[in-house]
């Protein structure tokens, strides 16, 4: 049991690199904030933005619960619920991201 919780805990892991570096290799190369959007001029900007969500989706989403209220407060129920999508999203795409490596490597 504990391999198999180890193992989900690597996976995530590498979900939350992958998200973390995807996020500002986009926001370095396009010189604007990610954020989680479908929009787009044209039909493959759209599903650009729309892949960039998916994979920056973990590390946009752990931004979001740590901001402030009105009141220089953070609400810890959304710093909560964000943290349990993040990494729940940062399984996914650990499980999709760590797949392709090794159907490539092997």
């Amino acid at each position: 049991m504990t391999r198999e919780l180890l193992l989900a805990a690597f996976i995530m892991g590498v979900g939350l690199c992958v998200s973390g570096m995807a996020t500002h290799l986009y926001q370095w190369r396009t010189r604007q904030p990610a954020m989680l959007r479908m929009d787009g001029r044209t039909y493959l900007a759209a599903l650009g933005n729309l892949f960039m969500s998916f994979v920056c989706g973990p590390y946009i989403m752990l931004q979001y619960g740590w901001r402030h209220e009105e009141g220089g407060t953070i609400s810890m129920t959304s710093m909560l619920v964000a943290a349990l999508v993040a990494f729940g999203w940062a399984f996914i795409t650990g499980l999709l991201f760590m797949s392709v490596y090794i159907a490539l490597r092997f």
